[in-house]
């Protein structure tokens, strides 16, 4: 196991953390182990694009919006010709 060292944590993030961690009976280290494991974990089952268009399609629903008018599509202008020079 490797560990790591967190400076320059704020006071009052402290004191949570330390009562956090004293509601759940485990030491301030093992909540932040915890925690990480908790946000990686759900981080990790949401790897892919579509779970990612899914929670975009959930935050932006019922705004509307969906009943703009696009414009027809039209054929892409010809490539250009760089055989000459």
């Amino acid at each position: 196991m490797s560990s790591i060292t967190i400076r320059n944590l704020d006071d009052k993030l402290k004191a949570g953390l330390r009562m956090r961690a004293a509601s759940h009976g485990v030491s301030m280290e093992q909540e932040v182990r915890n925690i990480l494991q908790t946000t990686l974990a759900r981080d990790g089952s949401q790897d892919s694009g579509l779970s990612f268009a899914l929670r975009i399609n959930e935050r932006f629903k019922g705004l509307g919006g969906d009943d703009l008018v696009l414009p027809e599509r039209t054929t892409a202008r010809p490539a250009p010709d760089f055989s000459k020079p």
